[in-house]
Protein backbone atom coordinates (compact mmCIF):
# COMPACT_ATOMS: atom_id res chain seq x y z
CA UNK A 1 0.00 0.00 0.00
CA UNK A 2 2.71 2.28 0.91
CA UNK A 3 4.48 1.83 -2.73
CA UNK A 4 1.47 2.50 -4.15
CA UNK A 5 0.69 5.87 -2.28
CA UNK A 6 4.18 6.95 -3.82
CA UNK A 7 3.11 5.97 -7.16
CA UNK A 8 0.17 7.87 -6.93
CA UNK A 9 1.54 10.99 -5.45
CA UNK A 10 4.71 11.13 -7.55
CA UNK A 11 1.86 10.83 -10.87
CA UNK A 12 0.43 13.83 -9.38
CA UNK A 13 3.38 15.89 -9.27
CA UNK A 14 4.48 14.79 -12.42
CA UNK A 15 1.11 15.91 -13.88
CA UNK A 16 1.29 18.67 -12.14
CA UNK A 17 4.61 19.95 -13.12
CA UNK A 18 3.54 18.62 -17.63
CA UNK A 19 0.34 21.30 -17.09
CA UNK A 20 2.33 24.18 -15.20
CA UNK A 21 5.55 23.58 -18.67
CA UNK A 22 2.94 23.36 -20.92
CA UNK A 23 0.52 26.58 -19.99
CA UNK A 24 4.17 28.22 -20.16
CA UNK A 25 4.46 26.82 -23.34
CA UNK A 26 1.17 28.33 -24.04
CA UNK A 27 1.73 31.80 -22.70
CA UNK A 28 5.30 31.61 -24.64
CA UNK A 29 3.98 31.16 -28.13
CA UNK A 30 0.67 33.83 -27.38
CA UNK A 31 3.14 36.49 -26.70
CA UNK A 32 5.03 35.19 -29.70
CA UNK A 33 2.28 35.55 -31.82
CA UNK A 34 1.00 38.90 -30.23
CA UNK A 35 4.63 40.28 -31.04
CA UNK A 36 4.39 39.48 -34.64
CA UNK A 37 1.17 40.68 -35.16
CA UNK A 38 2.59 44.00 -33.54
CA UNK A 39 5.19 43.87 -36.01
CA UNK A 40 3.29 43.53 -38.73
CA UNK A 41 1.03 46.00 -38.02
CA UNK A 42 4.35 48.17 -37.21
CA UNK A 43 5.29 47.54 -40.79
CA UNK A 44 2.57 48.07 -42.47
CA UNK A 45 2.35 51.53 -41.00
CA UNK A 46 5.44 52.50 -41.82
CA UNK A 47 5.39 51.44 -45.54
CA UNK A 48 1.87 53.05 -45.87
CA UNK A 49 3.61 56.89 -44.36
CA UNK A 50 6.45 56.34 -46.86
CA UNK A 51 3.61 56.05 -49.56
CA UNK A 52 1.88 58.83 -47.94
CA UNK A 53 5.88 60.97 -47.92
CA UNK A 54 5.95 60.33 -51.91
CA UNK A 55 2.66 61.57 -52.24
CA UNK A 56 3.99 64.79 -50.68
CA UNK A 57 6.73 65.30 -52.76
CA UNK A 58 4.50 64.76 -55.97
CA UNK A 59 1.92 66.95 -54.58
CA UNK A 60 4.52 69.81 -54.69
CA UNK A 61 5.90 68.98 -57.51
CA UNK A 62 2.84 69.32 -59.39
CA UNK A 63 1.59 72.91 -57.24
CA UNK A 64 5.39 74.07 -59.19
CA UNK A 65 4.02 72.81 -62.75
CA UNK A 66 0.53 74.56 -62.13
CA UNK A 67 2.20 78.07 -61.21
CA UNK A 68 5.09 77.76 -64.02
CA UNK A 69 2.78 77.09 -66.80
CA UNK A 70 -0.54 78.50 -65.22
CA UNK A 71 -3.35 76.79 -63.17
CA UNK A 72 -5.81 74.74 -64.72
CA UNK A 73 -9.65 75.88 -64.87
CA UNK A 74 -11.87 74.25 -63.15
CA UNK A 75 -14.80 74.91 -65.82
CA UNK A 76 -13.15 73.93 -68.88
CA UNK A 77 -9.76 72.39 -67.72
CA UNK A 78 -7.35 74.27 -69.62
CA UNK A 79 -4.59 76.52 -68.58
CA UNK A 80 -5.03 79.45 -67.03
CA UNK A 81 -1.63 81.00 -68.96
CA UNK A 82 -1.83 84.33 -67.80
CA UNK A 83 -2.04 83.25 -64.66
CA UNK A 84 1.72 81.82 -64.73
CA UNK A 85 5.10 82.84 -63.23
CA UNK A 86 8.23 81.77 -61.90
CA UNK A 87 7.83 80.86 -58.08
CA UNK A 88 10.24 82.48 -56.32
CA UNK A 89 11.27 82.40 -52.43
CA UNK A 90 8.97 84.55 -50.88
CA UNK A 91 8.05 86.54 -53.33
CA UNK A 92 4.82 88.19 -52.46
CA UNK A 93 4.43 89.94 -56.09
CA UNK A 94 3.13 86.85 -57.50
CA UNK A 95 1.67 83.98 -54.66
CA UNK A 96 -0.58 87.01 -54.09
CA UNK A 97 0.45 86.86 -49.72
CA UNK A 98 1.64 89.89 -48.74
CA UNK A 99 4.84 89.48 -46.64
CA UNK A 100 5.15 86.08 -46.59
CA UNK A 101 6.07 84.63 -43.28
CA UNK A 102 9.06 82.21 -42.65
CA UNK A 103 8.21 78.61 -42.70
CA UNK A 104 6.40 77.41 -39.67
CA UNK A 105 8.90 75.14 -37.46
CA UNK A 106 6.79 72.15 -37.90
CA UNK A 107 8.29 68.46 -36.49
CA UNK A 108 7.93 67.95 -40.82
CA UNK A 109 10.48 70.95 -40.85
CA UNK A 110 12.49 70.09 -38.26
CA UNK A 111 12.86 66.49 -39.51
CA UNK A 112 15.24 68.26 -42.32
CA UNK A 113 18.92 68.92 -40.57
CA UNK A 114 20.13 71.05 -43.94
CA UNK A 115 17.62 73.65 -43.59
CA UNK A 116 18.44 77.22 -42.11
CA UNK A 117 16.14 78.23 -38.88
CA UNK A 118 17.08 81.56 -39.43
CA UNK A 119 14.04 83.97 -39.17
CA UNK A 120 14.69 85.51 -42.66
CA UNK A 121 14.60 81.79 -44.25
CA UNK A 122 12.14 81.64 -46.99
CA UNK A 123 10.42 79.27 -49.13
CA UNK A 124 8.33 79.29 -51.89
CA UNK A 125 5.35 77.54 -50.22
CA UNK A 126 4.73 75.73 -47.71
CA UNK A 127 1.42 73.24 -46.78
CA UNK A 128 0.85 71.83 -43.88
CA UNK A 129 -1.26 69.18 -42.50
CA UNK A 130 -3.19 67.78 -45.24
CA UNK A 131 -5.37 65.12 -44.99
CA UNK A 132 -4.23 62.13 -46.98
CA UNK A 133 -7.42 60.30 -47.61
CA UNK A 134 -8.80 63.73 -48.82
CA UNK A 135 -7.20 62.77 -52.17
CA UNK A 136 -8.11 58.90 -53.00
CA UNK A 137 -11.68 59.73 -51.39
CA UNK A 138 -13.54 59.10 -54.44
CA UNK A 139 -11.97 55.76 -54.63
CA UNK A 140 -13.75 54.57 -51.80
CA UNK A 141 -17.34 55.84 -53.38
CA UNK A 142 -19.71 53.30 -53.36
CA UNK A 143 -20.20 53.48 -57.54
CA UNK A 144 -15.92 52.29 -57.15
CA UNK A 145 -16.27 49.05 -55.10
CA UNK A 146 -18.57 46.42 -57.25
CA UNK A 147 -20.81 44.62 -55.55
CA UNK A 148 -20.72 40.84 -54.99
CA UNK A 149 -23.63 38.66 -54.55
CA UNK A 150 -24.86 38.04 -50.73
CA UNK A 151 -21.18 40.64 -49.47
CA UNK A 152 -21.93 43.82 -48.02
CA UNK A 153 -18.76 45.83 -48.02
CA UNK A 154 -19.56 48.80 -46.28
CA UNK A 155 -17.94 47.97 -43.10
CA UNK A 156 -15.01 47.20 -45.00
CA UNK A 157 -15.30 50.69 -46.61
CA UNK A 158 -15.29 52.53 -43.36
CA UNK A 159 -13.11 50.37 -41.95
CA UNK A 160 -10.62 51.75 -44.19
CA UNK A 161 -12.00 55.91 -44.05
CA UNK A 162 -11.08 55.38 -40.50
CA UNK A 163 -7.71 53.68 -41.14
CA UNK A 164 -6.63 56.03 -44.10
CA UNK A 165 -7.79 58.91 -42.31
CA UNK A 166 -4.83 58.59 -40.13
CA UNK A 167 -1.90 59.94 -42.27
CA UNK A 168 -1.69 63.31 -42.98
CA UNK A 169 1.47 65.11 -45.09
CA UNK A 170 3.04 68.51 -45.62
CA UNK A 171 5.47 69.91 -48.07
CA UNK A 172 7.44 72.86 -48.92
CA UNK A 173 9.54 73.59 -51.92
CA UNK A 174 12.76 75.65 -52.05
CA UNK A 175 13.75 78.08 -55.03
CA UNK A 176 17.56 76.95 -55.44
CA UNK A 177 18.44 78.87 -57.89
CA UNK A 178 19.60 78.70 -61.82
CA UNK A 179 20.02 75.36 -63.84
CA UNK A 180 20.66 73.78 -67.05
CA UNK A 181 17.50 72.01 -68.27
CA UNK A 182 18.26 69.21 -70.62
CA UNK A 183 16.06 67.76 -73.19
CA UNK A 184 15.46 65.84 -76.16
CA UNK A 185 14.94 68.14 -79.30
CA UNK A 186 15.10 68.08 -83.26
CA UNK A 187 18.10 70.00 -85.62
CA UNK A 188 17.06 71.54 -89.19
CA UNK A 189 18.40 68.47 -90.63
CA UNK A 190 15.92 66.68 -88.72
CA UNK A 191 18.42 64.46 -86.78
CA UNK A 192 18.12 63.67 -83.21
CA UNK A 193 19.73 65.93 -80.75
CA UNK A 194 20.22 66.94 -76.88
CA UNK A 195 18.98 70.74 -76.02
CA UNK A 196 19.79 72.80 -73.55
CA UNK A 197 18.10 75.89 -71.80
CA UNK A 198 17.73 78.01 -68.96
CA UNK A 199 16.09 76.46 -65.92
CA UNK A 200 15.16 77.10 -62.51
CA UNK A 201 15.92 73.85 -59.60
CA UNK A 202 13.72 73.60 -56.86
CA UNK A 203 14.11 71.88 -53.98
CA UNK A 204 11.14 69.60 -52.89
CA UNK A 205 10.98 68.40 -48.92
CA UNK A 206 7.81 66.40 -47.88
CA UNK A 207 6.78 64.34 -45.02
CA UNK A 208 4.14 61.76 -44.35
CA UNK A 209 3.05 61.34 -40.61
CA UNK A 210 0.39 59.12 -39.06
CA UNK A 211 -0.87 60.52 -36.30
CA UNK A 212 -1.45 64.57 -35.25
CA UNK A 213 0.88 66.56 -37.43
CA UNK A 214 2.24 68.32 -34.32
CA UNK A 215 3.56 65.07 -32.53
CA UNK A 216 3.15 62.21 -35.10
CA UNK A 217 3.49 58.45 -33.97
CA UNK A 218 5.83 57.86 -37.63
CA UNK A 219 7.14 61.04 -39.12
CA UNK A 220 9.29 59.72 -42.44
CA UNK A 221 11.01 62.76 -44.51
CA UNK A 222 11.82 62.93 -48.12
CA UNK A 223 13.17 65.36 -50.70
CA UNK A 224 13.88 65.44 -54.58
CA UNK A 225 15.46 68.41 -56.79
CA UNK A 226 13.68 69.16 -59.97
CA UNK A 227 14.47 71.65 -62.87
CA UNK A 228 11.58 73.15 -64.30
CA UNK A 229 12.23 75.27 -68.32
CA UNK A 230 11.29 78.76 -68.22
Amino acid sequence: MITKNKQKGFALVLALVLLLAMSLMGGALIVIASSDHQGNNSSDEYQQTFYVAETALMQGQKSLINKMIGPINNTDGTRNIEGRYIPRNGDSDNDGVANDPAPEQTPCFRSFRNLSRDSDFRVVEHVKNQIFFDLIQPVFDASSFPRQAGVDTTAEIEKEREKLGRYTYEFFTVNAGVAEYKGAGMSLNKTSSNSQRVGTAYKIYGCGMLGNAINPVILIPLETIIVLSH
